[in-house]
């Protein structure tokens, strides 16, 4: 059994897909970018300021799954400059107080809404 897992505190599917899936203990959040949650619009803002916003609806969609930070296992990072991992890195790392998840970051060529950052997490249920 799978049980999807949707909240108006993130931004809403763009296309075919949910926030999230539960399957067993397992949570997986589908790739998130800043994008405003009325006009659907991304953000314009510095990277920084782009990587705290996704990181914070990706919170929002792990507490609605009843999970926090600490519950994620792994990570994958998708970036459309490998020049500003660095900023990325300093505002990801804020998020975990212990126990680094496993991770991938990846330079992509371009994506959705032209976002500079995109991050999809894993997460095990306690």
């Amino acid at each position: 059994m799978k049980k999807i897992i949707n909240t108006p505190n993130a931004p809403a599917p763009i296309g075919p897909y949910n926030q999230a899936i539960i399957v067993g203990d397992c949570m997986y959040i589908s790739g998130t970018i800043a994008m405003d949650l009325q006009s659907k619009q991304l953000v314009k803002c510095p990277i920084k300021e782009e990587t705290k916003m996704v990181m914070d609806y990706l919170g929002e969609i792990l507490k609605a799954g009843g999970c926090t930070y600490d519950n994620v296992v792994k990570t994958t990072i998708f970036l459309n400059d490998m020049n500003n991992f660095v900023h990325v890195n300093e505002v990801y790392a804020s998020y975990f107080t212990k126990d680094f998840p496993a991770r991938a970051t990846i330079q992509a060529a371009r994506l959705p809404k032209d976002a500079n950052v995109e991050i999809s997490v894993e997460a095990k249920l306690f």
